[in-house]
């Protein structure tokens, strides 16, 4: 299947309300499951505590503390346009693309994201200074996922 095409489909599922795309094209099958934390169900855990069990000071200390959320990043966050693996230079050898407080303008080279053996160029998509680097090198991505914070 063509690589516009397929941008074509990913894209029509971003926008759309479906969840998941399955097309058959001769030998060729792709699918694409859009990923939304809002459908993604959140299993609750209960917790029982016992009313005559629990003494009067105890309740603050038992009190469970709450998970540390990572804070949001602070700054324009460019997010994976597809799955596939995150490449910060051109090639194994090669100096990085960008590096963190290097000033970058729209549509400059910032990684390679490798999908079905092709490699695609991720470009800014707005002018600033490198804040973050949020992927490590050689790591699978997901569609939509954080990559560079830039401020």
């Amino acid at each position: 299947m063509d690589l516009r095409k397929l941008k074509t489909l990913i894209d029509l599922v971003a926008e759309s309300g479906i969840a998941e795309l399955e097309i058959t094209e001769g030998d060729g099958k792709v699918r694409i499951v859009k990923f939304s934390e809002k459908t993604q169900p959140v299993p609750v855990q209960e917790q029982v505590i016992p009313v005559a069990a629990a003494p009067a000071a105890a309740p603050a200390a038992a009190a469970p503390a709450a998970p540390a959320t990572p804070a949001e990043p602070v700054g324009h966050v460019v997010k994976a346009p597809m799955v596939g693996t995150f490449y910060r230079a051109p090639n194994p050898g090669a100096a990085p693309f960008v590096e963190v407080g290097q000033s970058v303008k729209e549509g400059d080279a910032l990684c390679i994201i490798e999908a079905m053996k092709l490699l695609n160029e991720i470009e800014a998509d707005k002018a600033g200074v490198i804040k973050e680097i949020l992927v490590e090198n050689g790591e699978p991505v997901e569609y939509g996922q954080p990559l560079f914070v830039i401020g």
